[in-house]
């Protein structure tokens, strides 16, 4: 990033932690008040080199590890609910948009649910893997400019994009009249994310730049008058989340540890609201 966006002035230090997924760096997150938004810095000028792990999962198909099988069984329970969330919305042509579709495993169960699909996915890698379950997917959202959809959706992707106000806007100027944009982010403000600090696996830094509160998404997306409708919590995230934040402090994963911090997390969030991670509804104002 060149230009310094709104988000990443007036910061202040919040947490120092390391990428234990590729290079062993250490960054800082620095915490902007006005939005409650937390700012990895710095952001590395070949951040695409940060990607290019066999432990990045999230492009890959792999089920090797212990830790890769859990994360596709959850894979396979969480793509049906994302499938009835959708259809839950009355629209009339059933178009979707997926960003950051990975390896299109969500928008294949979308075109099996009669969705009309478009997806982008910058990894030519994963991109290849979905070409192989007939999902053509777009390397960005140039592609896609003048249409418009009845739902956009970004499965943990908005915590990953450099241009965030640019990106903002594009994702409004992209939605129908009456479309819904669903935002998958995890949630700083957990107890899991509290519980393991600089360890948390899900502030991965460098990859994720932007670490978002219930107030962060309010407030960002107001910016481009899109409004949050509703809040769902994402309840295996806290057991997948606190299984790697595990491997991350001790150096070895311990499922029953970490199924106790995953319970503990969901249980304290009936009450506060704050799982580990949320999607988010919005619409236009």
């Amino acid at each position: 990033m060149v230009h310094k966006s709104r988000f990443q002035k007036n910061v202040k230090p919040f947490l120092i932690c390391k990428d234990h997924t590729v290079s062993g760096e250490q960054y800082s997150l620095m915490k902007n008040q006005e939005f409650d938004l937390l700012v990895t810095s710095p952001v590395p000028s070949n951040l695409e080199k940060y990607y290019q792990s066999n432990a990045y999962i999230s492009h890959t198909d792999a089920k090797k590890s212990l830790f890769d099988k859990v994360y596709q069984i959850v894979k396979r329970h969480t793509l049906k609910k994302k499938v009835m969330l959708l259809d839950s919305f009355v629209t009339e042509e059933k178009t979707v948009l997926d960003v950051g579709a990975g390896t299109g495993d969500f928008l294949q169960a979308c075109k099996k649910n009669h969705w009309k699909v478009e997806g982008l996915e910058p990894s030519e890698k994963a991109r290849e893997i979905a070409k192989s379950k007939n999902i053509i997917l777009k390397k960005d959202l140039s592609f896609f400019k003048g249409q418009k959809f009845d739902v956009i959706t970004l499965w943990h992707v908005l915590e990953h994009v450099e241009n965030l106000e640019t990106y903002t806007q594009s994702l409004k100027e992209l939605l129908k009249e009456n479309g819904r944009l669903l935002i998958a982010v995890p949630n700083y403000k957990s107890f899991d994310a509290r519980y393991y600090a600089a360890f948390w696996a899900a502030f991965d830094v460098p990859r994720h730049l932007w670490h978002f509160s219930q107030k962060s998404i309010q407030k960002i997306f107001a910016l481009v008058s899109l409004k949050v409708i509703g809040v769902l919590p994402m309840k295996f995230d806290a057991y997948y989340v606190s299984l790697l934040s595990e491997k991350y402090r001790n150096g070895k994963m311990n499922i029953i540890k970490s199924f106790w911090i995953g319970f503990q997390s969901n249980s304290k969030a009936k009450k506060t609201s704050e799982y580990s991670s949320l999607i988010y509804v919005l619409k236009s104002t």
